[in-house]
């Protein structure tokens, strides 16, 4: 990967759907290795909800609220593929958001993640993901109630990899 570039990837599914297994949306980015892991804090969470409500607001939606569940179970991902290098919907135990929502206790009956890796700060992986089509389609999910973010640093010490997970319960 150039310095300075970014990778994203966006998916939707229903809770027990097959999305995430693998394909364009799955890269090596970085070695594997031992991934710095950090936990969202409720700022962070509120910003990133922040701009998604922008986004929503845009499109005549209702705003979504952050969620400190959803944000520990994007940060767990976020670590997990910081350690593994690779950028990809498919956790090391799970197929999907969908599934790693579930096993955390949040009930989903529609979940959507954006996932981007790179040198970035949370300010500029949100200018991202908003500036981009496929990404702003999983924002302006009319049913989307709940949020969180996450985000760890891979084993070159300067790659984050960064985890939005949108969803609402059953």
């Amino acid at each position: 990967m150039a310095l300075g570039s970014v990778l994203l990837a966006g998916c939707a599914q229903a809770p027990d759907s097959a999305a995430g297994k693998g394909g364009s949306d799955d890269v090596q980015v970085t070695d594997a290795g031992r991934a710095t892991c950090l936990a969202t804090t409720p700022d962070q969470n509120r910003q990133g909800v922040a701009a998604t409500n922008l986004v929503r607001r845009g499109a005549g939606l209702a705003p979504m609220r952050a969620d400190p569940l959803l944000a520990r179970v994007a940060a767990d991902h976020a670590c997990d593929m910081a350690g593994r290098g690779r950028m990809t919907h498919r956790g090391s135990l799970t197929d999907g958001p969908g599934p790693r929502v579930k096993a955390a206790g949040y009930a989903p009956s529609v979940t959507a993640e954006n996932i981007a890796a790179g040198p970035f700060s949370l300010n500029r992986v949100l200018a991202e993901w908003n500036g981009s089509a496929s990404h702003r389609a999983n924002m302006v999910i009319p049913r989307l109630r709940d949020y969180g973010i996450g985000q760890a640093i891979g084993p070159d010490g300067r790659t984050r990899f960064w985890a939005a997970i949108y969803a609402v319960p059953r």
